[in-house]
């Protein structure tokens, strides 16, 4: 009886710690650190920076650092005033280069996930093929003439074009640009003959006729690019790519402000207003629990990791 009731005072006093912390927490304004300014993560983090600093009586300030931003993310201090909005480079980079000044399960704390968005298989117009099966079939006929652009090394248009090529079993060509704006134009331009384009860039392209569109990579139809139908439903069973951008906190922050932030994140990730700004910029509000957003990148490491080494891909 002795052993219950200390048992009982022990929970009891846990119990007013979280509710003291709930309560206390936040106190001063609150740090989102996201990449270089105009991405998709810095774009989403300034949409939820800007409802949170309501729903949480303290200014939610973006902090832009590009590359650096998951380093100084893991340095801060885990008491939940900094906060780290970032996408795939956070738990891929690893793979692409020696050296990476942080660990991507040991160093972060998820919270949720906060956007996705598909990729797009485009080709030129001129490519006599007007659906996955064709493409593949032509690739097959063709091998190594077909050319396909990316963005950086170790992007997902890479990627994606790297996961394609061992599903497929085909022999197509990566021609890689300097960012994926020079890699679409060099669609548009036809110097290359299809790309793996995120959703919102491309919908200017497709409309003038300029590029044509065979399938979206998500496992489902996306209402980012109605009426086009999955690489997985054309073709190639069980392929998906996604652009996934989540929120982070460091290693190390105290699960009752995790739970707390989480809340507060999905509550503003599940507002009409909220998700419509988010799909005008070509991306979709989703969420999770800090619990899924950890399997989810441990899924995505296992996925990418084995085709980062398999396709042999350094920076």
């Amino acid at each position: 009886m002795r052993l219950k009731a200390i048992s009982m005072a022990v929970l009891c006093a846990a119990s007013l710690t979280v509710v003291a912390a709930d309560q206390s927490y936040p106190n001063k304004p609150i740090r989102m650190i996201a990449p270089a300014i105009g991405g998709a993560s810095d774009i989403a983090a300034r949409l939820i920076a800007q409802s949170l600093s309501g729903t949480l009586g303290q200014q939610v300030v973006v902090d832009n650092r590009g590359s650096i931003a998951p380093e100084i993310g893991a340095k801060a201090a885990p008491d939940g005033y900094t906060l780290l909005s970032y996408g795939s480079p956070l738990w891929l980079s690893s793979f692409l280069r020696d050296n990476v000044p942080w660990d991507p399960v040991r160093d972060f704390s998820p919270i949720t996930l906060t956007a996705s968005s598909p990729n797009v298989l485009i080709v030129h117009p001129s490519l006599p093929a007007k659906s996955v099966r064709e493409l593949i079939a032509l690739a097959k006929a063709r091998p190594g003439e077909l050319n396909f652009s990316t963005g950086s090394t170790g992007a997902l248009t890479h990627l994606t074009g790297e996961l394609f090529k061992a599903m497929a079993g085909v022999n197509i060509v990566r021609i890689p640009y300097k960012g994926n704006g020079p890699a679409l134009n060099a669609l548009v331009g036809g110097q290359v003959q299809l790309m793996f384009a995120n959703s919102g860039s491309v919908v200017p392209q497709l409309n003038s006729g300029r590029l044509r569109a065979l399938a979206v990579t998500s496992a489902q139809p996306s209402a980012l690019v109605p009426g086009l139908p999955t690489v997985a439903a054309s073709g190639l069973p069980g392929f998906e790519s996604v652009t996934i951008i989540g929120m982070f906190a460091p290693a190390g922050t105290p699960a009752e402000l995790i739970e707390r932030l989480n809340q507060e994140i999905v509550r503003v990730l599940n507002r009409v207003d909220v998700k419509e700004k988010f799909f005008r910029i070509g991306v979709e509000a989703v969420s999770s629990s800090p619990e899924q957003f950890a399997a989810f990148i441990k899924a995505d490491m296992t996925k990418w990791g084995k085709v980062i080494k398999d396709a042999g891909i350094r920076e």
